[in-house]
């Protein structure tokens, strides 16, 4: 699945990206190419922490949806 990552200059130095589809996933690096690295660490947890959410709230349905 592929996602959409919002990289900008850090006033400190380096790079933070920011998942636009989870707000959660936000995540830094000294470098662009780190930067991106860590941010595909951060979706993999917030996925797996919300998929841990959803099996103590319920049943689990998945859907699919177009892109436009």
């Amino acid at each position: 699945m592929q996602y959409t990552i919002v990289l900008e200059v850090a006033e400190e130095g380096g790079y933070t990206a920011r998942c636009l589809e989870l707000p959660a996933a936000i995540s830094e690096g000294d470098t662009k190419e780190e930067a991106l690295e860590n941010i595909k660490e951060a979706i993999e947890l917030v996925l797996e922490v919300t998929g841990e959410q959803a099996r103590v709230l319920g049943e689990i349905v998945k859907v699919d949806v177009a892109s436009a």
